[in-house]
């Protein structure tokens, strides 16, 4: 049987030591689906993966070739992804309770 992703993902030791998650729990899970083509399901996992998707691409491409507003582009990208993610967080623990 051949190894796949889920199988290197690391565990949450936030959710491990008080039982609570963090605010990256799922995006190791919602790469994988991504990877496996399962895209809605990816996003109700983690609502910001296509965000910093988005953003590594163009942290990545700026350090190949410099982008004239690079710097302004990933600010905007930075913010957007901690107010998704925050957001979802609030949401997620909200519906705990």
């Amino acid at each position: 049987m051949p190894l796949q992703l889920e199988d290197y993902m690391l565990p949450c030791l936030n959710k491990q030591f008080f039982g609570i998650d963090c605010l990256g729990c799922g995006i190791q899970r919602a790469l994988s689906l991504v990877f496996h083509g399962e895209f809605i399901a990816a996003f109700k996992m983690y609502p910001a993966i296509y965000t910093l998707l988005l953003l590594a691409f163009v942290v990545g491409i700026n350090f190949f070739y410099k982008v004239k507003y690079a710097q302004k582009i990933i600010s905007i990208l930075a913010i957007i992804n901690i107010l998704i993610i925050v957001s979802s967080y609030v949401i997620k623990m909200n519906q705990l309770i």
